[in-house]
């Protein structure tokens, strides 16, 4: 019996060599190969993509990232979401589906506070800041019979408006998502080490070039809306996750000595006024990150740390001021670790 043991280990040795071999081949082979670097424009933005790879897949990209661009698209005029603007609602594909589904989900778990029918009073109050006229009281009354979530409904693969006049932008979660679509491309072809950046919306993979997990900077909200300085708050190291960033620190504007952000609460209809200067997310796909961090700007310090406490999957860095106007931290605690000292 222990003869017949003996014999079955002699047989295993050759076996176990041969694995241990091909694996540190595998691993030296993959060490080898080349990292690729893809940039270019998309969805009125820039995007950088760098992956390991055998070769270059840009054409595969730019091709999927297009796809999405016919979806979504408010300045493609025959896009999905353009031809359902231009009517009562109408047939959709499975992209607008997805990104469809999803913010109806976040506008959900938010109270409202995501809502992709929110275009018409954005572009209220943006005309009146580059005008200097703000939108009265009577016109923000009446753009808000035709803004809200609730408006619009699935049925079937077929959207249906309770108003022609809703208008549906999904630019607050279109850019997490194609970023997500970029990154199916290259899992989809074996690739494992990748970073995909649309816009500042990021989504990570396995290692970067530096063969170290990648870091992303979160930027230092700052009275710069000019966009001249690029001071990082902090690092975070950033692997197999998403992670976008929201903030009104760019986009404001001051009159009577009042200062207006951006960013506009469905709900109400006027710019928010709280304290959250940039909200930043991460979670397992960036189209969820890239919603909730939008979600996080209206709903502000306290109702973003109360959904956190809800949604554990979730992680945010979040940048406010004091009453002194000082800058101030708050941090999920699980995202600790993941600061850079």
């Amino acid at each position: 019996m222990e003869e017949s043991r003996k014999k079955r280990l002699i047989w295993q040795f050759p076996f176990l060599a041969l694995l241990i071999v091909g694996t540190v081949l595998i691993i030296r082979q993959q060490r080898n190969l080349p990292y690729h670097t893809d940039r270019g424009q998309i969805f009125g933005t820039f995007y950088t993509i760098v992956y390991q790879a055998d070769r270059d897949y840009h054409d595969d990209i730019r091709a999927a990232l297009l796809q999405v661009d016919s979806a979504l698209s408010m300045f493609n005029q025959q896009s999905v979401i353009s031809r359902i603007n231009q009517s009562d609602g109408g047939a959709t594909n499975q992209m607008f589906l997805d990104v469809y589904k999803k913010a109806i989900q976040v506008s959900e778990e938010t109270d409202g506070a995501f809502d992709i029918t929110v275009a018409p009073l954005v572009n209220a109050w943006g005309f009146g800041f580059k005008n200097g006229a703000m939108p009265t009281p009577q016109q923000v009354d009446s753009i808000r019979q035709f803004v809200g979530w609730k408006k619009v409904s699935l049925k079937g693969t077929t959207i249906h408006k309770t108003d022609r006049r809703v208008m549906l932008d999904c630019s607050a979660i279109a850019k997490g998502y194609g970023v997500d679509v970029a990154a199916k491309v290259l899992s989809d072809k074996g690739i494992t080490n990748y970073m995909v950046e649309i816009g500042g919306e990021i989504i990570t993979h396995g290692i970067s070039p530096k063969r170290l997990p990648w870091k992303v900077g979160v930027i230092k909200p700052t009275d710069d809306s000019l966009a001249t300085g690029n001071e990082y708050q902090t690092i975070l190291n950033v692997t197999d996750k998403a992670m976008a960033t929201s903030g009104n620190y760019r986009n404001f504007y001051y009159k009577g000595g009042k200062r207006y952000a951006h960013t506009i609460d469905p709900k109400t209809g006027y710019p928010v006024q709280h304290s959250l200067l940039s909200a930043t997310v991460l979670a397992s796909d960036c189209a969820t990150a890239d919603a909730y961090a939008t979600s996080f700007m209206v709903m502000g310090l306290q109702g973003a740390q109360r959904l956190l406490e809800r949604h554990k999957e979730l992680m945010a860095y979040l940048i406010y001021s004091d009453q002194n106007n000082e800058l101030k931290v708050w941090f999920s605690p699980t995202l600790k670790d993941e600061i850079e000292p």
